[in-house]
């Protein structure tokens, strides 16, 4: 498995960073002694260079994956280093297991400390990783409020980069107050800059918001063109496989809703777009046109041994099981 040597390749080389992302975005891929290799490697990586970013995938994936409790080694091991960076990220790790109010309780207390020493950047990450559990608990309000905190901190440090990625989880959250059409103004607003710097993440993180909000209006055929924008922009950065989720989830809804005829005249884009992908998107295609009585199952499974990618054969699987 490519997957498997990219991660052991970066292991060896004690490339943290993409040892990190490559566990972030291919996880699934890993079979289960696959993964417990990979983390038992990573884990002893993580604590000889004191990066705690890993660290806390690892954990979490020992926890979610393998069922093997290491939180409360991350918690003696923070309180032994008091570092913000050990203390951040268990607090983080608190929030991804689903543990919100602890998780909450620990930025609330770390951010005096960094209110005190002056530390702009640090205050400013807080207070935008605060707002994530508010809106996980859907207090949209006091999600928005931190997210203002965030981009005053922001824009006093001039970096740019970051601020946007705020201003854009900012129209977000507008849109789950319930103010969709201030939401899709506030995304305008910042495509000219994204676009000006040329960031592909911001570009994709701003289509992905598009599509949850047409989503949410069942304008399903702007949602998926605005897949199409943010797998398009992801192409190359590991954003990805959030964008191509996005899609599956779209067209799950379709399915779903029987509306078979949308996903059928739609599935053309992808096919064009992404020729990489192209027997996937042809076996949704056919998959649609079955299900809508347009071809026979012979014709389907020709389509489908055209797909070589297993897991790929598994989502056309599951996409066909969809049902009211």
């Amino acid at each position: 498995m490519k997957r498997m040597e990219d991660l052991l390749k970066a292991l060896e080389e004690k490339d943290t960073k993409k040892v990190a992302s490559l566990l972030y975005y291919k996880i699934d891929e890993l079979s289960d002694e696959q993964l417990e290799e990979v983390l038992e490697k990573a884990e002893k990586l993580a604590l000889e260079k004191k990066d705690y970013e890993l660290y806390k995938l690892v954990v979490y994936y020992y926890h979610e994956f393998l069922e093997v409790d290491k939180i409360s080694e991350f918690e003696e091991l923070a309180e032994k280093e008091g570092t913000f960076e050990a203390k951040f990220h268990l607090a983080d790790l608190y929030f991804l297991i689903g543990e919100l109010e602890k998780s909450l309780a620990m930025y609330q207390g770390l951010i005096e400390e960094e209110i005190t020493k002056g530390n702009l950047e640090h205050v400013a990450e807080i207070y935008h990783n605060m707002a994530l559990i508010e809106e996980e608990l859907q207090d949209y309000e006091k999600a928005y409020e931190l997210l203002e905190k965030a981009e005053k901190n922001y824009r006093e440090l001039g970096d740019e980069e970051k601020l946007l990625h705020v201003l854009i989880y900012k129209a977000y959250v507008k849109f789950e107050m319930g103010d969709t059409y201030e939401a899709k103004a506030m995304l305008a607003e910042l495509l000219p800059r994204i676009m000006e710097i040329g960031d592909r993440r911001l570009l994709t993180e701003v289509h992905l918001s598009f599509e949850e909000m047409f989503e949410e209006e069942d304008n399903y055929d702007a949602a998926l063109q605005e897949c199409l924008y943010s797998m398009l922009w992801a192409r190359g950065t590991e954003y990805y496989d959030v964008a191509f989720d996005a899609l599956v989830d779209v067209f799950w809804q379709l399915f779903l809703e029987d509306d078979f005829e949308r996903i059928y005249n739609n599935a053309d884009m992808f096919i064009r777009a992404f020729p990489d992908f192209g027997a996937f998107f042809e076996g949704v295609k056919y998959l649609a046109l079955f299900k809508d009585g347009k071809v026979k199952e012979e014709e389907l499974k020709k389509v489908l041994e055209k797909v070589e990618d297993r897991r790929l054969l598994d989502l056309l699987e599951f996409l066909g099981e969809a049902e009211l």
